[in-house]
């Protein structure tokens, strides 16, 4: 079992001011729950309680987030306002989190060798809760993070999730090529970070999904900085599909892009629709 997942959460969220000029992107609200929140229930599904989370500066209201109000639960108790917090209750007693600070934005790959000690000597889960997946199809809810697991189980080595994005979109993510196993899963040959639609080896996205073995973080200790001068996590898997295998995953289900407005407001209507159909 894969009990601990990662949860880098130190980003300015530019794109969002200046709304989040005070208050962490991860904490902005999709209907009535933060986005950081629907990560961390992805995980719980896919069997991870142990919750990493890196975090920087002004970013408590993560912490207090995941913590009991003993105020607030005076004030609501008996009324109809508890049934609003039986979610998050749920979820303080089921996980543990634990926090540790990334002094300098240094990149995704930075990020999580940060969170090295949270993590330790064992395979883990790493969310980007910016972006929200779904997967109810046909009533079921089976998470992204979930079908990783079963991936990861049956290839034992590094598992990145995919998705199929125009040409013109490439720029903006890490794009795979490889050798097809199967219509789902690809052997990684090659990964480059936000190439020209020219020189893009495919339009096989990564997103923010990932299961890692704990060998990442001494390959992230020897990655020189890339693109953007920020230390990449897709250098540190490229070296390890060359020493080894890293599993390129077609997840099932829908992603929003909640990093960017549109992809935001996407997914609040989505939720706002099925919060009136329950």
């Amino acid at each position: 079992m894969i009990h601990k997942c990662l949860f880098p959460a130190a980003g300015y969220g530019t794109r969002f001011l200046p709304a989040t000029k005070a208050q962490p992107k991860e904490m902005l609200p999709i209907v009535t729950k933060p986005l950081i929140q629907y990560g961390v229930e992805e995980a719980i599904a896919a069997g991870m309680r142990d919750i990493a989370i890196v975090t920087g500066r002004n970013k408590r209201a993560i912490e207090d987030h995941f913590d009991l109000t003993y105020e607030l639960e005076h004030q609501i108790s008996g009324t109809k306002g508890e049934e609003n917090l039986r979610g998050i209750r749920e979820i303080i007693k089921r996980c543990t989190f634990s926090y540790t600070r990334q002094q300098q934005m240094r990149g995704l790959g930075d990020a999580i060798l940060t969170g090295e000690p949270l993590i330790g000597n064992m395979p883990f889960g790493v969310i980007l809760a910016d972006d929200l997946c779904i997967n109810d199809a046909d009533g079921q809810d089976y998470g992204v993070m979930a079908q990783m697991v079963e991936v990861y189980n049956k290839y034992r080595c590094s598992v990145v999730a995919v998705e199929e994005v125009p040409r013109d979109e490439v720029h903006k993510y890490g794009i795979v090529a490889g050798q097809a196993i199967d219509d789902d899963h690809m052997m990684i040959k090659s990964m480059v970070e936000k190439p020209s639609a020219d020189a893009a080896p495919s339009n096989l996205a990564i997103i923010g999904r990932y299961i890692l073995t704990p060998d990442i973080f001494d390959t992230l200790r020897h990655t020189e900085p890339g693109r953007g001068g920020e230390v990449q996590i897709t250098d540190a898997l490229q070296q390890q599909a060359e020493r080894g295998m890293v599993i390129a995953y077609r997840f099932k289900g829908q992603r929003f892009d909640c990093g960017g407005i549109d992809g935001f407001v996407a997914a609040t209507n989505h939720f706002y629709q099925k919060t009136l159909h329950d």
